[in-house]
């Protein structure tokens, strides 16, 4: 069973009654609620829980698309189950990659497989759309627990500092979102609680600009959040904000064109060695099974997104959607903790071949299902082609049946401590100061153990060995396309794989890719935003 703090994160979906939607792009920064007496209202804020309430609200969007699971959704325009914020990141990180393709063709969900987007892409506009209501509401709540009002309303000493927490969480979430934003769109407006509510149109920045405020945000951070590891379960703490700082850094060079690998390698060493946070010394399959928050995988996990069967019922969200839409073909649900499968998601040959085999025998990371699959995809559409993935599994690490078999019980593990060890790496790898080659083959080498693969020496600190091995360590976690695009093989010649660029074989295609579009129907609604180069 998992702890408190999940109960409230998604029951509360089911009792706030709140519909917020997104009617057009100009109020997608400042979103408000269709009845202004249930929620983020003077009204609603009387009662002390409510705080964390909004709070809980603000976690549970990571995994759900709408306040009764699937249902009755967030985002206006895009289904519940389609607006998952972890599902959308999914379906931006792992499709347009190596690691992933999927089967299904619903609207222009294939232009995702072979990186032929355009501005309707309506997934694009679902993911422009999501990060930004999770800003909005981190926007509101800040607005609503300033000092002033606080005091107004009548809040004692204990509370007041408890809100204090709350507020570093949502300027958290807050910036989360807008790193996935910089990441996949660029250049995007910027809006904070000092910002009007209503009708306005927020001024488009540059990524540039954008870099600098995350920057700002996660390095303020530090001195509000919570200490390392002495947050509740499910909720994020300073390490979190060192951790997507560290990230920032690593794709510095991406965003704004001067490299802050130096920077990286810092805050990665300062995580490894005082955070708390220790490698989980368990077999790597626990690290993502259905009890992944007790088993003893949850020493290294820094920032999860929590799942269970019970409190959350939303079956096409978060980790229920990776779960039901990687079975198929001769897998048996059961065997999966599942009550299905949806025939959709597997993966590419070329990412198989990174494996020293198919059959997880000399590296137990590669975990493939090959009965009845082919290597090969020659038809995206049919599941069947393609090696299936069993990385994640909903039965506890005992073997034992999860709480239930139509929604997971498992954590998607948002941060970990093995990427910081592979981000530490990179670092020494492109000649960061301050790290030591030896000891970044040290943290490689845990990984390796824990997976039953061969020790490297210092000579295999490679840029391609990194991207391999980050690939092998971390696939399915929502990494790769920003990693590709790092080390300069997402889009262009230098990488192919088969269905990049829409043919078998797999083509060339042009470097604006690395930047998404845009959504047309974002700047339909705010003519101010430029869209783009290449689109």
């Amino acid at each position: 069973m998992k702890i408190s703090f999940k109960y409230i994160s998604y029951f509360f979906l089911f009792i706030l009654g709140v519909n917020m939607t997104l009617t057009s792009c100009t109020n997608d920064l400042n979103v408000t609620p269709g009845d202004d007496d249930e929620f983020l209202s003077e009204t609603f804020f009387q009662d002390p829980a409510s705080y964390k309430q909004v709070l809980a609200k603000m976690y549970a969007g990571l995994y759900v698309g709408g306040n009764d699971g699937d249902g009755s959704p967030d985002i206006a325009g895009i289904g519940g189950d389609f607006s998952s914020y972890l599902r959308l990141l999914f379906v931006m990180q792992e499709l347009p990659t190596d690691e992933a393709i999927i089967a299904w063709a619903d609207g222009t969900l294939p232009t995702m497989n072979a990186q032929t987007w355009s501005p309707a892409n309506e997934f694009l506009a679902g993911t422009f759309s999501r990060a930004f209501y999770e800003i909005s509401l981190s926007n509101e709540f800040l607005r609503q627990t300033t000092d002033e009002k606080l005091t107004a309303r009548g809040v004692d000493a204990g509370l007041k500092a408890e809100i204090a927490t709350f507020r570093a969480e949502a300027r958290f979430l807050r910036a989360f979102s807008y790193y996935n934003l910089m990441d996949l769109f660029g250049n995007v407006p910027i809006t904070t609680e000092n910002d009007p509510v209503g009708f306005f149109y927020p001024e488009q920045k540059t990524r540039a600009e954008v870099f600098a405020f995350v920057e700002s945000e996660l390095i303020d951070l530090d001195n509000s959040l919570v200490a390392s590891k002495s947050n509740e379960y499910g909720r994020i703490d300073k390490t979190a904000a060192k951790f997507l700082l560290a990230q920032v850094y690593l794709n510095a060079q991406v965003y704004t064109d001067t490299p802050k690998f130096n920077e990286a390698a810092a805050l990665c060493k300062d995580i490894i060695d005082n955070s708390g946070y220790t490698f989980a010394n368990v077999p790597y399959a626990h690290l993502f099974s259905a009890d992944n928050n007790s088993n003893g995988a949850q020493s290294e996990v820094i920032f999860p997104i929590v799942g269970d069967g019970n409190a959350i019922r939303a079956i096409g969200g978060g980790m229920s959607f990776i779960m039901h839409a990687s079975i198929g073909g001769s897998i048996d649900p059961a065997a999966r903790g599942m009550d299905g499968g949806w025939q959709g998601i597997r993966t590419r040959k070329e990412f198989v071949a990174l494996f020293p085999d198919a059959t997880a025998t000399s590296d137990k990371r590669g975990t493939f299902y090959t009965e009845g699959q082919t290597l090969d995809i020659a038809n995206v559409g049919t599941f069947t082609d393609g090696y299936a993935v069993t990385k994640f599994i909903n039965k506890n690490a005992d073997g034992s049946a999860a709480q239930r078999n139509d929604v997971p019980d498992i954590d998607f593990p948002m941060f970990r401590l093995s990427d910081v060890y592979l981000m530490y790496a990179e670092c020494a790898a492109r000649g960061a100061s301050g790290v030591d080659i030896n000891t970044a083959v040290g943290y490689i080498n845990k990984l390796r153990t824990r997976a039953s693969g061969q020790q490297i020496l210092a000579s295999a600190v490679t840029l391609d060995f990194i991207l391999d091995e980050r690939g092998r360590e971390l696939f399915w976690e929502c990494h790769r396309r920003t990693d590709l695009i790092r080390f300069g093989k997402f889009t262009g010649g230098t990488k192919i794989w088969q269905w990049k660029g829409g043919s078998l074989d797999g083509t060339s295609t042009e470097s604006f890719r690395d930047l998404m579009p845009i959504p047309a129907r974002v700047i339909q609604a705010n003519p101010t935003l430029k869209q783009n180069p290449g689109y």
